[in-house]
């Protein structure tokens, strides 16, 4: 659709008074409603609840008011109102309305604004506009636009109030995902993509693709006013198993029919993928890559939306609340129970006020697309409020049951020895150690955990801890300490038993890769420290994208007592290094240059492919590959890229290495001025 309408049929040529153009007055409206950054669609993008002005150009004689009248018809679907274009600016808010300003009134070249309300559905409108002359003739144009939710208007459910937070959670094309461990957080770049080619269409199809609209369009049209219908809708749609939805999950280690889901850097390519093939899922993803792609589509449709990632977080299969863990007597974690653990999990939240559940349940509304249990018969989850999720409201509506486990359920972890209980302990302070999101305006983490659970003061006097000395990094040992406190007034002789093993976020461990066992003794009330480390060469071929689960059981020989401490964390990996020539003078539409830098930090060489990409900066992304590099080796790259627009955007770089199963990454944020 073009942004001038022309109508050249023979029959409006003859008469006195016809439509010669309809112009949507795309810059404007782009400016005025926050969309111009979707300005390389043809299409028009507003928002509800403001208005937007078209112009026309009449021919042949002026419009007069006395004598002629204009009506306007929106059509979404089979859906469709009809009004009459008024003087007064006054209208209702309670429906559509349209008007021209009677202070600023061109009878030739009239300004019409049209104004939706802000409850009106959201997806792609077309308009009918007819002129009425005294003789009853009517001469029409039509055209079409996209109408998305506000959060700019006071009125609209999806309203926050605060412009930095809009500009955040609706605007900003760039994020950070955290993962890792709360002791070593990984945060990984992504870039939503919001604004690139494709993506707006691919989250309108999404909507037009779902169940929902299949089954009865007319219900779904007049649903999509709500973003509690349009989120559900959405977190269903971003995972494949109930319908045609855009991602296909896959947490095994076999990825050869797609993409390993860490090798995503963007919702672009994942959307754009979607479409093209027919709406057929892309393979594969995890839950980061649900969460972002979801964040996209949510931002698209102007729900303010954010990823948040809870750090141990549980699926408890039978309801209880309680999470069972299994150890033998040498520290080697078992797969018991199917119940897990996952030492971290990504979802998103969306900012809407809940008329269905009361105002007391308004703000953020916890929604996860990735595909673990059904709500109400489909692979979704949410809106939960979080409010009610804190104040255990579990009968509210929806899967709050669900999420409150993730975040609070106790862990219940049992010593095993020859099919025998020899030890249990009980820890409610685990799970949910750490909720957070990405900071508003700056590229760090901002801990909500206060926002989802009433945060307790841990308990002292346990007989065992394990400590790392410091977060531990590629190519050097792990170093860490044991201390041991006997508490009673008699000697102790304990067995001491370590155990490491790999582990990936969401899964049981795999078999032991280091170990080591001895006996001590401790006089009473004596405390002991045992330093330790595991050497690089010792842990380098397991490490990748796994984290370590490390384990320390002490046995009382005397007793037969059982003691365990336990910590799972990841190694970082080295991070690569971006530096921008002249950053303080990059400017839109101008070529500029960049370095990237790797250093080697493994023992052995290795070699890779290097992407470069971001969103606003580069045209698709860029590749290099990278030949065989010492350890300690040093390679650079340049790379040339030039900013299509004014304001923040990130520049992110990953190296996948083909000898070693590890992806390391890096950023970095560019300003880009208009001169």
């Amino acid at each position: 659709m073009l942004d001038v309408l022309f109508l050249k049929s023979p029959f409006f040529l003859l008469a006195d008074l016809h439509i010669q153009y309809v112009n949507l007055e795309q810059a404007e409206n782009h400016e005025r409603h926050r969309t111009d950054g979707f300005s390389s669609t043809e299409a028009l993008v507003v928002r509800r609840g403001d208005p937007f002005r078209i112009s026309v150009q009449l021919k042949g004689r002026p419009f007069n008011p006395r004598m002629d009248s204009l009506r306007i018809k929106v059509t979404l679907g089979r859906l469709y109102v009809t009004m009459p274009v008024t003087f007064s600016r006054k209208a209702p808010s309670s429906g559509w309305n349209a008007f021209m300003d009677p202070n600023d009134l061109d009878l030739q070249n009239p300004s019409i604004f049209i104004c939706p309300p802000a409850f009106a559905s959201v997806g792609c409108y077309k308009f009918q506009l007819c002129v009425f002359t005294q003789q009853g003739q009517r001469r029409c144009a039509v055209g079409d636009f996209i109408l998305l939710c506000n959060p700019w208007c006071s009125e609209d459910a999806v309203y926050i109030p605060f412009e930095d937070q809009r500009e955040e959670y609706i605007l900003r094309d760039s994020g950070l995902l955290f993962m890792g461990t709360p002791a070593n957080l990984v945060s990984r770049p992504w870039s939503f993509d919001q604004y690139e080619p494709v993506v707006l269409e691919a989250c309108l199809d999404l909507l037009q693709v779902s169940p929902q609209h299949q089954k009865s369009n007319r219900m779904d049209y007049l649903n999509r006013s709500n973003p509690v219908y349009i989120s559900r809708v959405v977190s269903a749609m971003i995972n494949s198993e109930d319908d045609h939805g855009v991602l296909k999950g896959n947490w095994s280690n076999d990825f050869k029919e797609g993409v390993d889901p860490s090798k995503w850097t963007g919702s672009g390519d994942i959307l754009r993928k979607w479409v093209q093939s027919g709406n057929s899922p892309v393979k594969y993803g995890q839950c980061w890559v649900f969460a972002a792609v979801m964040c996209t589509v949510m931002r698209v449709l102007g729900i303010p939306c954010r990823v948040v990632t809870n750090f141990n977080s549980t699926h408890d299969t039978n309801a209880n609340l309680v999470i069972e863990e299994y150890y033998t007597e040498t520290g080697q974690k078992l797969n018991y129970s199917k119940d897990s653990i996952w030492n971290f999990h990504v979802w998103v939240e969306c900012w809407m006020t809940r008329k269905d559940l009361g105002s007391d349940m308004d703000g953020w509304q916890v929604l996860d697309p990735t595909p673990q249990q059904r709500s109400n018969g489909v692979f979704c989850c949410g809106p939960a409020p979080v409010k009610a999720v804190k104040s255990q409201c579990i009968d509210r509506k929806y899967d709050i049951p669900f999420v409150y486990a993730e975040v609070n359920a106790d862990v219940h972890t049992i010593i095993m020895d020859q099919g025998q209980v020899v030890g249990f302990s009980k820890d409610t302070e685990r799970v949910g150690s750490l909720i957070c999101t990405k900071a508003i305006g700056f590229p760090r983490l901002h801990n909500i955990t206060g926002d989802y659970k009433y945060i307790k003061t841990s308990s002292a006097g346990v007989e065992v801890f394990l400590f790392l000395d410091k977060s531990p990094v590629v190519g050097e040992p792990i170093r860490f300490m044991v201390k041991i406190k006997n508490r009673q007034k008699v000697t102790k002789r304990l067995k001491v038993h370590l155990n490491a093993q790999a582990k990936e976020y969401n899964r049981s461990p795999s078999d032991t890769f280091w170990e080591n066992h001895g006996i001590m003794q401790l006089a009473p009330m004596e405390v002991k420290v045992l330093q330790q480390q595991i050497l690089p060469s010792q842990y380098e071929k397991v490490v990748g994208d796994n984290l370590i689960n490390l384990a320390v059981v002490l046995e009382d020989m005397a007793t037969h007592e059982h003691f365990l401490s336990s910590e799972e964390f990841n190694i970082t990996g080295p991070r690569i290094i971006i530096q921008v020539v002249g950053e303080d003078s990059v400017v839109v539409n101008k070529a500029q240059t960049a370095v990237v830098t790797f250093i080697n930090p493994f023992s052995h060489p290795v070699s890779g492919l290097l992407t470069v990409a971001g969103a606003g900066l580069i045209h698709g992304e860029t590749q290099f590959r990278m030949g065989s590099l010492h350890p300690g080796g040093k390679v650079s790259q340049r790379i040339t890229f030039t900013p299509s627009r004014v304001g923040a955007r990130m520049l992110h770089a990953s190296l996948s290495l083909s000898n070693v199963s590890f992806t390391i990454r890096g950023f970095r944020m560019i300003y880009a001025n208009s001169v």
